[in-house]
């Protein structure tokens, strides 16, 4: 597939015409009036004027004149038992003048291919061509593009149904073969990719891309198929590197520095540092296939939950600690540290800053952690040592500051009891505060 797609199905659509028109070596009526491709059921035009009319059209070798004695050919004939061969060379005749007016024959092209299935919903020429053409007029974007590409995907896998049962018929070349296969396979790749059924995606890309490895669009296709996944397989990487290295030269500058963030992010997040990226990125530019020995180490596992709280307190004291690093590592699961803290915190006097959720006379839900303000959550229950009168219980959302002794705690959710609470004057002179006063 070293020409576009569009040069592909010109190349087949000439080579068909060349097969299809060729004349029978009789006169009409005879078992050798049909073209030379054999047909599967022996087909003759008995009538002599129908089977003229059919031979000037089909040997006719301007193509919009070919497409003009077709089309009267049909509508003349419109029962002939040559309506599939007739239809299938005004498809191909279409085809071969598209490049030339795509706005005038985009539409004839997708409706000659439709009426061809009617006629024969197995017939590989319309399904190949109805696939290239769904395919892309998806990547034009608008309302339609989504449910055209899904439809090229259907038409794609149908099409490899009956490439397995028909057979490469005659008159075709095996890279032809091959490239019809191609077509359908990048129409299911990119599908698959869109509904994120990944490994699809990856197993049709992959075949597309082998053949056709200076493709960018089906290069960055496939490394995106590799790395979006969760957790990413690492051979995007390589496909990334190599989708940059052959961003065509007419690509915006901006739009190929966000492929070159994107392959970074990726790297980094997969092997933790940028060690190797541009090692990787110069070894793409001249390697077309991914080698068979490329990998990846992959950055060394976060740590857990109960080994951060244990490096945590490896760094500092619990007293200094912010309010938040008490809860994490309370919740953590190392028991031995949350010992450490709860024994450094439980019964003293503490004060904090603070966001009210409720209040009452006698007590206060509050959160004290960004996380926990941000979610509206409280985190910490105090109990007010004297009932507060009506006027000086604070407001949800209210920012306090205030005093209380920890006594008891829940982890999981947490929430922190406190006796003795007092509402304090907050120092107009200092900035709210999270990490508690002792």
């Amino acid at each position: 597939m070293k020409k576009s797609l569009l040069t592909l199905l010109l190349v087949l659509a000439a080579a068909a015409y060349a097969q299809q028109s060729a004349p029978p070596s009789s006169q009409a009526g005879s078992n050798a009036q049909q073209p030379v491709a054999q047909q599967k059921q022996q087909k003759t035009i008995k009538d002599p004027v129908e089977y003229k009319a059919y031979i000037d059209a089909a040997q006719t070798s301007d193509p919009a004149q070919r497409s003009t004695l077709l089309e009267s050919f049909l509508q003349t004939y419109a029962n002939t038992v040559w309506k599939e061969e007739a239809t299938e060379l005004l498809l191909k005749t279409y085809q071969q003048l598209l490049a030339g007016d795509p706005q005038k024959y985009t539409q004839k092209v997708v409706e000659t291919g439709q009426q061809l299935l009617q006629i024969n919903p197995t017939n590989l020429t319309a399904l190949t061509y109805l696939c290239y053409m769904d395919h892309a007029l998806s990547q034009g974007g608008g309302p339609n593009a989504k449910q055209m590409l899904q439809q090229a995907r259907q038409y794609g896998e149908l099409g490899l149904q009956q490439m397995q049962t028909q057979g490469k018929p005659d008159g075709y070349t095996g890279e032809q073969w091959r490239d019809i296969r191609l077509v359908f396979l990048g129409s299911i790749g990119d599908a698959a990719f869109q509904n994120k059924e990944y490994k699809t995606a990856q197993e049709s890309l992959k075949e597309v891309v082998a053949a056709d490895p200076a493709n960018f669009t089906y290069v960055f296709l496939l490394a995106l198929a590799y790395l979006e996944p969760n957790p990413p397989v690492p051979d995007g990487l390589f496909w990334i590197a190599r989708a940059i290295a052959l961003a065509p030269p007419q690509m915006p500058a901006t739009q190929l520095d966000t492929y070159k963030r994107y392959g970074r992010g990726k790297y980094v997040r997969y092997h933790g540092t940028e060690d190797g990226w541009d090692p990787l990125l110069a070894m793409a530019k001249t390697t077309p296939a991914e080698p068979a020995n490329f990998s990846v180490s992959p950055a060394p596992p976060a740590p857990s939950p109960s080994e951060q709280a244990a490096l945590m307190l490896e760094k500092n004291t619990p007293e200094q600690l912010s309010f938040a690093e008490w809860q994490f590592i309370l919740t953590s699961g190392n028991q031995t540290a949350a010992g450490q803290v709860w024994n450094a915190i439980k019964g003293k006097a503490l004060r904090m800053v603070a966001q009210v959720i409720s209040a009452t006379t006698t007590s206060a839900q509050i959160a004290g952690s960004e996380d926990d303000i941000q979610a509206n959550k409280a985190d910490i229950e105090v109990a007010f040592a004297t009932p507060l009168v009506a006027a000086r219980v604070p407001k949800p959302g209210a920012q306090i500051t205030f005093q209380g002794v920890p006594d008891s705690y829940a982890p999981n959710p947490f929430l922190m009891h406190m006796a003795d609470g007092q509402l304090l004057p907050r120092p107009a002179s200092t900035p709210p505060r999270r990490r508690p006063a002792q």
